[in-house]
């Protein structure tokens, strides 16, 4: 399933203004999402605690509560794909399923609301969604208007079953419906992913102009390799996407899936490393009930969290490999004299049966200032938040030891002036 936004809408002064300054994901989104934890689960018999039912979600919406998700900044929960009745009804509305969906959407809207939280739903662009639904050619304005209607916050738009020459048209025409409707809805958008596997090379700024956010490539899977393989992707296409990713639209290298069944505790930690350096949605899909404390802890850790929404929006990129060691660097608050703080993470893509150790020099290998008047840095452990800060000279080196397919993240505090520190 791929992640669409296109967010057209800002009521201001009673004013509809066009285009993408909706006011909406001026920091990378952060919600609960169905799809890779649930995907298209509908037998309510036989999986009662799993299918794609109001029951599902609500329970969601409750953990999101009582689990500290929701005062964590976690405030949207979103329905993928298989929540639709098999067609239409008399006037074209689309329907959800009445025996997993009895109350309708617009009760489930309300619930989630209730808690505090933000809704989000699910269509495609095509003639049907990826699991076979009704999907929405035909039906644009009408789609609109009953998402606004059904007071959704988020709509991901899929793009299974459509043209992949005519699909940008028509995502296009979709935001301006959504933008008639006068209700903010953070527009999230597939093309790019589309585009990419045909050899296609999307138009970020037509992006930019269209969507909130938009995936970049494949649905991510339950295990360590898909991770590898989407974070290898944003690696090799970092100087063309970077630029186009910041607030109000982001890459999404989709969802975080800490929690389930396919990652390590250490792999978890480079998950969520990778994902905080990418500046990266972090929309978790996996079953709130059944996270171990260890994961809880990453999720809801306070400072990586604030280094993700870190309001200056930049996207990092992968600045050096030394021996299987990926080194990723994001520039974030606070500024200090003229020099960023730095967010870096050393990500192991080594096998070994022990933590490896590297040591890597602050401004040749990990590409910190070099500027004369930064004396040092104090470096703070993300992952250990508690632990005393170290303080570096900034012609110093750094040594690290990562734990095999771990990974390490830390912020590097620029400091100044004789008040720093004598070496």
């Amino acid at each position: 399933m791929q992640l669409v936004l296109v967010g057209l809408i800002l009521v201001c002064s009673g004013a509809i203004v066009n285009g993408l300054d909706n006011g909406l994901a001026k920091k990378p989104p952060m919600g609960w999402m169905s799809w890779e934890r649930y995907r298209c689960i509908t037998d309510c018999k036989k999986y009662p605690d799993e299918c794609i039912s109001e029951k599902l979600f609500k329970r969601m919406a409750d953990l999101m509560v009582s689990e500290g998700y929701r005062d964590a900044g976690y405030e949207y929960v979103n329905i993928d794909d298989c929540w639709m009745a098999d067609e239409r009804d008399a006037n074209g509305v689309l329907q959800p399923n009445k025996e997993r969906f009895p109350n309708g959407i617009k009760h489930l809207a309300d619930y989630i609301h209730s808690r505090g939280l933000k809704f989000g739903i699910y269509q495609d662009i095509g003639t049907k969604t990826c699991a076979g639904y009704p999907g929405m050619v035909g039906y644009f304005e009408l789609d609109a208007q009953t998402f606004a209607d059904w007071e959704v916050d988020f709509i991901k738009i899929d793009g299974c079953y459509a043209d992949v020459e005519l699909m940008v048209d028509d995502y296009i025409k979709f935001g301006e419906y959504m933008n008639k409707t006068g209700r903010p809805i953070l527009y999230s958008c597939s093309w790019p992913a589309y585009q990419e596997y045909n050899g296609i090379i999307p138009d970020y700024e037509q992006l930019k102009e269209t969507c909130n956010m938009w995936r970049n490539w494949g649905d991510i899977e339950d295990s360590h390799q898909s991770v590898v393989e989407i974070t290898k992707y944003f690696s090799d296409h970092q100087n063309r996407i970077i630029p186009h990713s910041g607030p109000g639209h982001w890459n999404d290298p989709d969802t975080l899936i800490l929690g389930n069944y396919g990652l390590s505790y250490d792999q978890s930690k480079s998950q969520l490393a990778v994902w905080t350096v990418l500046a990266a949605p972090f929309l978790i899909s996996n079953d709130l009930a059944r996270v171990t404390p260890e994961i809880k802890e990453l999720l809801l850790n306070k400072a990586i969290i604030k280094v993700n929404q870190d309001p200056l929006g930049i996207q990092g990129r992968l600045v050096k490999t030394v021996n299987k060691i990926e080194i990723w660097k994001r520039p974030i608050m606070p500024r200090v004299g003229h020099e960023l703080t730095q967010a870096v993470a050393f990500v192991s893509r080594r096998a070994d049966g022990a933590p490896y150790s590297v040591i890597v020099k602050l401004q040749e290998d990990v590409g910190l200032s070099n500027s004369s008047i930064v004396k040092g840095y104090k470096v703070y452990d993300l992952f250990d938040p508690m632990a005393a800060p170290l303080l570096l000279r900034a012609s110093s080196s750094f040594e690290t030891r990562i734990n095999p397919s771990g990974a390490n993240l830390y912020r590097f505090v620029p400091q100044f002036g004789s008040n720093f520190i004598r070496f």
